[in-house]
């Protein structure tokens, strides 16, 4: 009796809930329009009242991923009426990605170690990381061609004014080899590679590690295994209370983002952002959507399960910043621990979804800004270059960037056009990183569901 009446009054507040947050978006539609046509007052307005009936909304509804966008928007705000203030915010969110990266390794090592060791996974992990690369490869392909056929499409690059000079544009950078990739992946010393923030050679280390533990005999090896577990434990209740801050730092990252830029200047190249966003939601209905229904993920539980990751990934522009909770949810989900604490982390270097439509896309842009027409062959070389060259910059700081400068340079676009991406690349930054961690999510429920260890839960919806 007393489930049916709480299921009832959560009932009870879903439309409301709802009411109000359509209500606030409209109104904040509105107001962005209003100021862009020279009614700032009537905008202001406007946009504070959005504000006023989504934070009602949130407090009928208190979860973080309702606070996380009431953020959002109060950021935006801050941003456009006071950009000054705005830009002084940044600190909290390097704060809060601080916090996030100090979690990292040590929750990494104890979930991959405790995986191996304390649940007799170590003759199925070399098969799981088969699986997990050759899921990455297929996605990220596909990922690259829908990027370029939207481009193609959209011609968002054509007639654009380049900029007169090259200043702030990095320099090209060599891409390695596939001998120095391999070596790459395995930290040579272990307290520099988290000092490094090396995910992927942390996870590498937990493996090595948690198969030499498993070797051991039980009474040498469980003592070990319950202070991982305890470890491990004891790093997700952190996670909980350092997301505490994550609307804070997703407001904050976004008044910085508008404050420093200001809307004016995103109008000469809206056509492109539009091209880009136009692209990650075909990727997600001809791609993502076909791979749940194919391996009978239950797609209302996945949305529900990735929204606050993919959230705080969106707006603080850093997939890194939603591994933790992505962790967390994808095991709520149903997906073991040990292979969501080995597919999602290596999927930050090999399964980068959203930027492998982006870099396409972006490389074709730079290609039409430059008044170079590819033809097939060219645009078949390019999407192979890419394919490579994304591979190859595993843990390199703005490897995006240095992913596009490489290709760029190798199919003979000028690199010129490249400045105006930058100009705008936060606001892309925030879709590519949002489907990463949705990409890296939906990864290990697939390798899970392909090794029969996800429980079926009925249809697919």
């Amino acid at each position: 009796m007393m489930r049916k009446t709480i299921f009832s009054m959560q009932l009870g507040k879903q439309p409301l809930f709802v009411t109000l947050s359509l209500a606030g978006l409209v109104l904040w539609a509105m107001g962005v329009v209003a100021g862009l046509v020279d009614y700032t007052t009537v905008g202001v307005a406007l946009r504070s009242l959005s504000i006023l009936l989504l934070t009602i909304a949130a407090l009928r509804r208190s979860s973080l991923m309702a606070w996380t966008f009431l953020a959002m928007f109060a950021g935006v705000e801050l941003g456009l009426d006071a950009p000054h203030m705005a830009t002084q915010t940044h600190f909290l969110g390097d704060l809060f990605l601080r916090l996030i990266r100090m979690i990292v390794a040590p929750l990494l090592f104890a979930t991959i170690t405790t995986g191996i060791a304390g649940h007799s996974q170590l003759r199925t992990i070399g098969r799981v990381a088969v699986k997990a690369l050759i899921f990455f490869e297929v996605v990220t392909t596909l990922g690259l061609i829908i990027g370029t056929v939207a481009m193609n499409l959209s011609g968002a690059g054509w007639g654009v004014v380049l900029p007169t000079a090259q200043e702030g544009l990095p320099a090209v950078q060599s891409m390695q080899t596939w001998q120095q990739i391999v070596v790459n992946l395995f930290p040579e010393n272990i307290a520099q590679a988290v000092a490094q923030n090396q995910i992927l050679q942390v996870a590498i280390f937990s493996v090595l590690f948690g198969a030499a533990l498993a070797m051991l005999p039980d009474q040498k090896r469980l003592p070990l295994v319950t202070v991982l577990q305890s470890l491990a434990d004891t790093m997700f209740q952190l996670t909980r209370f350092i997301m505490v801050l994550a609307p804070l730092a997703a407001g904050t990252a976004l008044a910085y983002t508008v404050g420093s830029m200001g809307l004016a200047t995103l109008l000469p190249l809206a056509k492109l952002v539009l091209t880009c966003y136009a692209a990650l939601a075909s990727f997600c209905l001809l791609v993502m959507l076909p791979i749940l229904l194919i391996y009978r993920i239950p797609i209302r539980r996945f949305i529900a399960a990735v929204g606050e990751p993919a959230a705080i990934g969106f707006a603080t522009t850093s997939s890194e910043a939603a591994l933790p909770l992505a962790m967390e949810r994808m095991e709520e989900f149903g997906v073991p621990r040990w292979i969501v604490s080995f597919v999602i982390p290596t999927g930050y270097s090999f399964n980068m979804t959203g930027s492998s439509v982006y870099l396409s896309m972006a490389a074709v842009f730079t290609a039409q800004a430059a008044g170079i027409h590819l033809t097939l062959s060219q645009e078949i070389v390019m999407l192979a270059t890419l394919v490579l060259a994304s591979k190859g910059v595993a843990g390199v700081p703005r490897a995006v960037l240095v992913v596009l400068l490489a290709t760029a340079s190798a199919i003979h676009i000028p690199t010129t056009p490249i400045l105006l991406i930058l100009g705008i690349d936060p606001l892309m930054d925030m879709g590519r990183s949002m489907m990463n961690v949705i990409g890296n999510c939906m990864a290990s429920a697939v390798v899970a569901r392909s090794e029969g260890v996800f429980p079926e839960t009925g249809p697919s919806f």
